[in-house]
């Protein structure tokens, strides 16, 4: 099936509703074994259930190779400060080296603290012999601390090389996850392409007008709860964040991204925080986890929304309702109505922030809200 049948399913193909109901989420079971990967039974609402049980897998698949990707960067980054810090501690225990050779020639060739000592027994003269010790005494301290630095120079490169060594393997785990989590979104794309090309225009037309429904009564929910404020300002930050986020509309969605020219949904949200000047967790599942949590009906631009059960998809609120989002592969960052995926919660990246006193949102570009917020197939899944 191809890419552009998949983005063609419009507001379809990811399901809107915060809440399912408890017919239409048993209406679509599971393929067992052996079993066809069709349209299940349920009509539309099965149809809408069963799509939203895939794309929640893959937007899971999908975060999680995030997140290994994150840590696959913050292993390669310490393995290049090891292997710097090696380079350096080899130099130094080369210099030790030396200096442990000239002692030892020194030592060979009767000059060694011992012999000095041993003449200066003999002197007649007391205050040149105390003055000739004090000189034997200052060298004898430094060469013992030349042969203490060569020890400890000896220590630092095996350290540091067992180190390099562990983070080496760990990469290459990582990089294995990596793969097989890439196969796992790739593998979750195609059931749903599986699942499309078995789909009618009328049926899509079908789906797209339920998904359209169900997306006005969870917008009219969130709106009863005081979470569609337009008047609720900013912190400084937050409205710094709202201003990069706007600019990054049009811009592709791309795996792993974080900008400057593509990203994906937690790389968008983590770089407009960065560049608000407050670093955040990278995957959304972490933003979830290590942020604090704000009510939806106390919600300010700048703060995260977080969707799905497994907190598997995230945007940045703007205002008035609206998210900026990068939604899925074959997708753009555009506007998007804050229900436009099952909503878990929120959370506030800057809780300790007063909210400004006056406030202008960003003018928003043309043809910002347009577009699909999905867009999933398997050739957008991650190459490498």
């Amino acid at each position: 099936m191809s890419g552009t049948l998949v983005r063609s399913l419009g507001t379809a193909a990811l399901a809107v509703v915060v809440v399912v109901s408890p017919a239409t989420a048993g209406a679509a079971p599971s393929p067992g074994p052996g079993e066809s990967s069709g349209a299940p039974a349920g009509g539309v609402a099965g149809l809408l259930s069963e799509l939203q049980r895939l794309y929640q897998q893959a937007e899971e698949a999908t975060e999680t190779y995030n997140g290994t990707a994150a840590e696959l960067k913050k292993r390669a980054a310490k393995a290049k400060k090891l292997d710097a810090a090696l380079v350096t501690a080899r130099l130094a225990l080369s210099r030790s080296r030396d200096a442990a050779g000239r002692l030892a020639r020194e030592q060979y060739q009767g000059r060694s603290d011992l012999s000095a000592y041993l003449r200066l027994l003999l002197m007649r003269d007391p205050e040149y012999a105390l003055d000739q010790g004090q000189v034997i005494q200052r060298l004898a301290a430094g060469r013992a601390a030349t042969v203490k630095r060569l020890g400890a120079a000896e220590k630092r490169a095996d350290e540091l090389a067992k180190e390099s060594r562990k983070v080496l393997d760990e990469q290459q785990v990582l990089a294995a996850r990596q793969k097989k989590e890439r196969d796992t979104v790739r593998a979750r794309l195609k059931e749903v392409e599986a699942m499309l090309s078995t789909l009618s225009a009328d049926q899509l037309a079908e789906l797209s007008g339920l998904e359209r429904k169900n997306t006005a009564q969870a917008q009219s929910a969130l709106a009863a709860s005081g979470a569609l404020s337009s008047t609720r300002p900013p912190s400084a930050q937050g409205g710094a964040a709202v201003r990069y986020a706007v600019r990054q509309i049009g811009k592709p969605y791309v795996w792993g991204a974080e900008g400057p020219n593509s990203f994906d949904c937690s790389g968008l949200t983590s770089q407009a925080w960065a560049h608000a000047g407050r670093t955040i967790p990278r995957t959304s599942q972490e933003q979830w986890r290590q942020l604090p949590r704000v009510p939806m009906n106390a919600l300010r631009p700048g703060d995260l929304v977080v969707y799905f059960p497994k907190a598997t998809h995230v945007a940045l609120y703007i205002g008035n309702g609206l998210v900026v989002q990068a939604p899925r592969p074959g997708s753009r960052v555009k506007v998007s109505p804050v229900a436009s995926n099952p909503v878990l919660g929120a959370v506030r990246p800057d809780p300790e922030s007063a909210a400004l006193a006056t406030y202008k949102a960003p003018e928003l570009p043309d043809g910002a809200l347009e577009g699909s917020d999905e867009g999933y197939g398997s050739s957008s899944a991650p190459a490498s």
